[in-house]
């Protein structure tokens, strides 16, 4: 959630930003400023109240210290005074309250602001670099859906008779070798210096509001009404609310974790003849990693994620490329994005496996994570996401880009985990 004063300082900044984003509702800028005006007004007020209450508590006590009796007419008319303000002061309460709902609701309406490399675009994003060789190991390559009826590695049959379509089972070697990725993708990532977290996958409303995914992506989450929790739709959620409220010295940052989950997304109206195998699923697996910094590092924070990640996918080798996304393209908490792609051989296109995100201090804000400068200032964080990585696509990849007529070959670097350098 973008600050209140950093709205009234860079009105202009944030207009040309939410351009970017094609996001046209200006008019909500200029509602938030003068809502934020009357809540100053009325806070004001409140503050009057209870200097008053205050004055005549400590009057009433004066009296009654020096003359020790309680039915004077002065201190009866103390009281009464005192009884008229506490019933103001409820009034004036209500009426902050009220305030405060409807100007939190309209700053939950604006996206964060993008960062200056973010381009317009309308959804053509930058490609920044592409790494490695696309050829088709065979001359009609399987997709992955067909080698897993081949080899026996997922069911998305069974998937749909335990709980419904867009969920699937793994079996045997697909089973081991999504666990193989699992592991050896958190074993990365530790030896970069995250720590690891074994989180829940359910969460309250206030975690997913604190994260940016409630209101924003509430329709498609998962919901438990009878115990008012939702399923995570990622490991974001619960890994940035283990540091929610606290407040660290500069010292203390960067603070680096990861995290495996499965996650769960309903993805409403978005599975059609197109959408096969683990392109889109309703449950997913993902390696998350976070990180928290000091407002002036995120930037180098940043490049440290996305060369990270890359090791990762090179060390797989998979054809990957980096696309910047576009103001359009942005999720909301995010100021820019960036989108690692592999290439899958058989059905012909560039899937995305893993976004990493800076948001600012735009999620820290809800979440109200804060560090203390040198000088003695408590600035909010800036917080950083990103997947390293998302299981099915890759899992996807591998398969395909790694297929010979009779088998599917494992990258070298994932045989000590699978145990088994070929699936016949």
């Amino acid at each position: 959630m973008l600050q209140i004063s950093f709205i009234r300082k860079n009105k202009e900044k944030i207009l040309l930003g939410l351009e970017k984003r094609n996001f046209h509702e200006f008019h909500l800028i200029n509602e938030i400023l003068i809502l934020d005006e009357k809540k100053k007004i009325i806070q004001n007020v409140l503050n009057k109240i209870l200097e008053k209450e205050n004055f005549i508590s400590k009057k009433i006590g004066k009296i009654l210290s020096l003359y020790n009796y309680k039915n004077d007419d002065q201190i009866k008319s103390l009281k009464e005074r005192s009884t008229f303000l506490k019933k103001e002061r409820k009034n004036i309460n209500l009426r902050l309250e009220k305030i405060s709902k409807i100007l939190e609701n309209k700053l939950n309406q604006i996206p964060n602001i993008p960062d200056e490399k973010v381009k317009k675009n309308y959804g053509i994003n930058d490609i920044l670099f592409q790494e490695g060789e696309i050829h088709s190991p065979i001359i009609d390559p399987l997709p992955h859906w067909e080698l897993s009826k081949k080899f026996g590695l997922f069911d998305s049959n069974l998937g749909t008779k335990i709980c419904g379509s867009g969920f699937l089972v793994y079996i045997g070697k697909g089973a081991k070798l999504q666990r193989s990725l699992i592991q050896y993708f958190l074993d990365q990532n530790i030896q970069a210096s995250y720590k690891e977290y074994s989180l829940p996958y359910l969460i309250n409303e206030k975690s997913g509001y604190a994260t940016g995914q409630i209101p924003d992506k509430k329709n498609q989450m998962y919901f438990i009404e009878k115990d008012n929790f939702y399923l995570i739709p990622t490991g974001e959620i619960p890994i940035m609310n283990c540091y929610r409220d606290r407040i660290f010295t500069d010292l203390d940052l960067p603070i680096k974790a990861t995290t495996y989950t499965s996650c769960f997304r309903r993805e409403a109206g978005s599975y059609g003849a197109k959408v096969r195998g683990l392109n889109r699923l309703h449950q997913f697996e993902k390696v998350e990693i976070i990180q928290i910094t000091t407002s002036d590092t995120s930037s180098y924070y940043l490049e440290e994620m996305i060369l990270h990640v890359k090791h990762i996918l090179k060390s797989l080798n998979l054809p990957f490329r980096l696309i910047r996304l576009s103001g359009t393209d942005l999720g909301y908490s995010s100021a820019i994005t960036y989108d690692f792609e592999v290439y899958s051989i058989a059905q012909k296109k560039w899937l995305e496996v893993s976004s990493i995100s800076n948001c600012t201090n735009f999620q820290s804000n809800r979440l109200h994570i804060r560090y203390k400068t040198i000088t003695g200032n408590i600035e909010l964080c800036h917080t950083l996401n990103g997947s390293a990585l998302a299981l099915p696509r890759i899992m996807a990849a591998l398969l395909e880009n790694n297929q010979t007529e009779n088998q599917i070959n494992i990258p070298k670097v994932l045989v000590p985990y699978t145990e088994f350098d070929h699936i016949k």
